[in-house]
């Protein structure tokens, strides 16, 4: 009953997950989507007319192209005069403060020049001055003209007969005289006596403009109720065009009181949850092991949710076409991260919600689903960044050529298509090259790693891996070996081979700090006979848990890192728990001494790591390289290790481990082949003038050529970790 209790309550928890996941999806994309109450038809200029006779229901006006009005408002505000008071008072004041400050004269001048200054001021007072960065946004048209106002009176001035303060300045030298003595004048500082005295009357101004505006008409005619438009199949020109973009103004704005859920709202509920609902189906019944991991999920359903997004806000706007979007972005990083069918399925999904935005849903999802579809052929082997950018020119150069296609099943008038699309398409691949630096933010985001990142890691000439073959060779040629053999066996039970490759490669890092104390590293000399049992069963178990400390210093993924820590599972330094059990047999040792911390691998590829590598070290002890040799010991190591319980929570079957074991056999009986011995030439008896020494020497060469390096000595496995 306890049993069947809590079975039901992790299936409740799995039905309010899927859920959650799909009623947020929904809302979000639905809140989005565009909704005009009075669009009905898609259609566009130089497109036939898709729906049937279409006759006016009721009297609307013609409303004339954004364009056209742009285009009236600006040939009217050609003729618009702004307002500007007169200040007779600037005047006064500053005169009379030239008056005062030069009552005794200019210094080298004679007294006439003072009444000759100021008469020149009063001039440009009378021909109006204006400031000089408005005269500036003003003065660009010499032609243009202002109102100035006078008391009650305003008359209409030409900008080019009034002044800056700048200008108004250098006109008090255009006199002959004056000019003569300007440099004694500019010591005067007469700019201080020039100020503006037209100011801007703002309040008048705007509503000059304002009413100048109101009076363009915005409807060029008027469509009488009953009054055909179009009928299907007519090529819509600009007239028809602006016939059916005036109806459905006027339909938005008889329908803009409504406050109820309109029937738009409810179709595109229905449509998006329909679609997200049979995307959710797919994983449940298809990948149901992309639930167990929430990144997995959380990136599936992002894809699902930001493309229509995009795709709305462009159509709502009206800035740009759709198709300057990259969609094949999404199919791309659920190939490279998940699987080709589930990108494809993800691809469809999306593709069909975001035509629930567009105008042409027919033309948008041949296109994107045949540049989705190319994306996922071109990535299915990703060994380089490189080849985002023959994504990126196949996908372009494809959608490119279906559109051209779409285009003359609908129309043979080449000439006439719209070639702006292309420059979209274009841009588009641009877009699609960010495919390169997002893959790396998505990696960091969601925890994925790539399997260029995997190819990255794997090279052996740099970083940790090039450190590990310089100061450990016998550890690194040893990972080489377990990587290959490893890679191998996950390609015969379809496991990930570059995965399992990498982790082989960086499984034994820990191995840096004390590389003497392997097997593998040591010329002769082994340190562990003047240690006790449990000082080196803590150094060996050490590889494990430094190898885990190196991987957090280099940044290592948590993918590789879990290599580290379940090669060995939570098993036993059997040689060192052995041997200390045989000296101390009255005292009850504690196994948590020799034992690895674990865990036990919980993927395929950490178990095909854990049973390659056990079985490649051990094998280089056996004393002779037999097939039953061999087949004896990868039986025996692979067995015990099922038997221990090291793979109750790893996904791999019996058949895998027999086929592993498989492999591992003939791969090691190739490296361990026997070498034949090569026939010795027959000496003539004349000939022969060896002496005994020298045929001792010869036979002890020969006897010393004929040894396998691989029988020497028989370490414990233990001691290669």
């Amino acid at each position: 009953m306890k049993l069947f209790k809590k079975q039901d309550k992790h299936y409740w928890h799995e039905f309010f997950k899927l859920a959650g996941f799909i009623s947020v999806t929904v809302v979000v994309i639905v809140w989005f989507l565009p909704r005009n109450e009075g669009r009905q038809f898609n259609y566009d200029i130089g497109k036939p007319w898709m729906y049937g006779s279409f006759i006016a229901k009721f009297d609307f006006p013609v409303y004339k192209t954004d364009q056209t009005v742009r285009k009236e408002k600006d040939s009217l505000l050609r003729k618009y005069q702004p307002y500007y008071r007169y200040n007779t008072q600037v005047e006064k004041v500053n005169i009379a403060k030239f008056l005062h400050d030069f009552k005794d004269g200019i210094s080298g001048l004679p007294q006439d020049y003072i009444p000759m200054i100021a008469n020149r001021l009063h001039q440009l007072y009378q021909s109006g001055i204006i400031s000089t960065p408005e005269y500036n946004t003003i003065g660009k048209d010499s032609t243009s003209m202002i109102r100035v106002v006078k008391g009650k009176m305003a008359r209409s001035t030409q900008v080019s007969g009034i002044y800056s303060t700048i200008a108004a300045y250098e006109q008090l030298f255009m006199d002959e005289k004056l000019n003569r003595e300007r440099i004694v004048l500019q010591r005067c500082n007469l700019n201080n006596y020039i100020e503006p005295n037209l100011v801007r009357d703002k309040t008048r101004s705007k509503a000059e403009r304002q009413d100048l505006l109101n009076s363009i008409p915005l409807a060029s005619g008027m469509v009488l109720r009953g009054q055909k438009i179009i009928d299907r199949g007519e090529i819509i020109d600009d007239y028809e065009y602006q016939v059916l973009n005036s109806y459905e103004k006027e339909m938005k704005r008889r329908s803009a009181t409504r406050v109820e859920l309109t029937s738009t709202m409810l179709g595109q509920l229905m449509f998006v949850s329909i679609l997200v609902i049979l995307f959710t189906l797919y994983l449940v019944l298809f990948r149901k092991d992309y639930f167990e991991k929430t990144r997995n999920i959380m990136m599936l359903y992002s894809m699902i949710i930001i493309f229509p997004i995009l795709t709305s806000l462009i159509m709502e706007h009206n800035v740009f076409s759709v198709y300057i979007i990259p969609f094949a972005l999404a199919p791309v990083f659920v190939r490279v991260f998940m699987d080709s069918r589930t990108a494809f399925v993800t691809h469809a999904t999306m593709v069909l919600i975001c035509a629930a935005a567009v105008k042409y849903q027919y033309e948008f999802i041949i296109v994107q689903l045949i540049a989705g579809i190319l994306a996922i052929y071109s990535l299915r082997e990703l060994s380089s960044r490189l080849q985002f950018i023959k994504t990126a020119l196949f996908v372009t150069f494809v959608s490119m050529v279906v559109y051209f296609a779409l285009n003359l099943l609908q129309s043979n008038h080449v000439m006439k298509m719209d070639r702006s699309m292309y420059t979209y398409f274009l841009i588009n691949g641009v877009f699609l090259l960010l495919a390169n630096p997002l893959m790396y933010l998505i990696e960091k985001t969601f925890g994925f790693v790539s399997d260029v990142t995997l190819v990255e890691l794997s090279n052996t000439n740099k970083g940790i891996l090039r450190r590990l073959s310089e100061v450990a060779p016998g550890t690194f040629q040893h990972t080489v070996t377990v990587g290959n053999l490893a890679a191998e066996i996950a390609n015969k039970i379809g496991a990930n081979s570059l995965l399992v490759r990498t982790g082989a490669l960086y499984h034994d890092i820990g191995k840096i700090t004390n590389p003497v104390f392997f097997t593998e590293n040591q010329a002769g000399v082994n340190p562990h006979t003047k240690m006790t049992c449990k000082e080196s069963a803590r150094i060996i178990i050490g590889h494990v848990t430094g190898g885990m400390k190196i991987a957090d210093q280099i940044g290592l993924p948590s993918v590789l890192k879990a290599f580290i820590a379940t090669h060995h599972g939570t098993g036993l330094t059997k040689y060192f728990y052995v041997k200390y059990k045989n000296e101390h047999p009255d005292e009850e040792i504690d196994p948590a001494d020799f034992r690895y911390p674990g865990p036990n691998p919980f993927t395929r590829e950490q178990a095909i790591l854990m049973m390659t590598d056990t079985v490649e070290a051990a094998s280089r002890s056996l004393p002779e390289h037999t097939e039953k040799s061999i087949s004896d010991l990868v039986n025996r190591l692979i067995d015990g290790q099922v038997a221990e319980g090291f793979f109750i929570k790893c996904p791999i079957t019996f058949r895998d481990i027999a086929q592993a074991k498989e492999v591992l056999i003939e791969r090691l009986m190739s490296i361990y082949h026997t070498r034949i011995s090569y026939p010795e030439l027959k000496r003539q008896n004349s000939d022969s003038t060896e002496s005994d020494s020298e045929k001792q020497k010869r036979k002890s060469v020969t006897s010393s050529l004929k040894l396998n390096p691989a029988h020497g000595k028989t370490y414990p496995d233990e001691y290669r970790g």
